[in-house]
């Protein structure tokens, strides 16, 4: 299964790699922003074996562990960067030492100097999509981050760019950048964003589904009194933006929509989580979901997924129906 960039003639995998686990431990303060410890030569073997199955497109952030992820990921694609598609996030500013986020700088001058950091911890020199990492920053005053995208580009740093954004008016003012491709959203089939994903399909841009299994509640993994640690971004200290775990517990509200509809997307032999993945690429084309990893086995059976192929459009008037009446 592949899917192509219309607007830049990129053509990936139709499912990516999210590397944001593969980071390890960051902290805003005391609010834990990543998801634990991470073993950084089973991030590698992943990396790898998701290549072996044809995952072609990896996306990061370079508050990622504060730096971290962008460098193992460059360990692992060493020799084969030619063969991959590398999103990477901006906006962030950190202490790679302490691992402490310190705040944001979006200005034409701060986005420049993210990007030579990027550049310089992925060991590569030039970035397929750069994601803007600031999902409530006001469109109305993003003319000069889409004019210092836009330089980029012409510069050969990056070759496209995008927002990681989960409202309209954010997403369609990018959409009419002459260089962007993408919009990263929230989307999974427990929280569609139709808004968003119908500009995507307007202005052709790849829509990239982060969460696309809802941060784990789609792996079946967690019933309602399962725990995570407490360094981990869904535990008891999360950021005010989670909504799927509440107090370090699968939010119920989410638990009963996964039981609603938890037959029809684990039909035809696939698990849970191939099910989550199916729906999306059902839901549209420009669909391309970027699961998190942080094991071989993951990455194995997300990328079986692609075996399976969409759902049909049955299932997901059946799904609709079911969780949103």
């Amino acid at each position: 299964m592949k899917r192509k960039f219309d607007k830049s003639g990129l053509e990936v995998s139709a499912l990516g790699l999210g590397c944001w686990a593969i980071g390890g431990p960051f902290w805003a303060g005391d609010t834990p922003l990543g998801w634990g410890e991470v073993d950084d030569a089973e991030s590698i073997r992943a990396i790898h074996r998701g290549l072996d199955l044809g995952v072609t497109f990896f996306d990061t952030a370079n508050v990622y562990g504060a730096g971290h992820s962008e460098r193992v990921l460059a360990r692992a694609l060493a020799g084969r960067r030619d063969q991959v598609v590398i999103a990477t996030k901006f906006n962030a500013l950190f202490d790679e030492e302490t691992r402490q986020v310190t705040g944001g700088d979006a200005s034409p001058a701060g986005i420049r100097q993210a990007c030579e950091g990027s550049l310089r911890r992925l060991g590569t020199d030039y970035i397929d999509i750069y994601l803007f990492h600031d999902n409530g920053f006001s469109p109305e005053k993003a003319q000069p981050v889409r004019d210092a995208l836009e330089a980029l580009v012409r510069e050969g740093k990056i070759r496209t760019y995008g927002w990681s954004t989960d409202f309209p008016k954010s997403a369609e003012f990018f959409a009419q950048g002459q260089h962007c491709a993408a919009i990263e959203v929230e989307l999974n089939v427990l929280d569609d964003n139709p808004a968003v994903l119908a500009i995507c399909e307007s202005y052709n841009l790849a829509a990239i589904n982060r969460g696309p299994l809802a941060m784990g509640l789609l792996t079946g993994k967690y019933a309602a009194g399962t725990g995570v640690s407490i360094d981990d971004v869904r535990g008891q200290k999360s950021p005010e933006w989670m909504k799927y775990f509440k107090d370090g517990r699968p939010n119920p509200e989410f638990l009963r929509k996964i039981a609603a509809v938890r037959e029809i997307l684990a039909s035809n032999g696939r698990t849970l989580a191939q099910g989550a993945l199916a729906w999306l690429w059902a839901r549209s084309e420009n669909n391309i979901p970027i699961p998190g990893f942080r094991t071989v086995k993951q990455v194995e059976e997300n990328a079986k997924a692609m075996e399976f192929g969409p759902l049909t459009q049955a299932q997901v008037e059946e799904i609709n129906t079911l969780i949103r009446g």
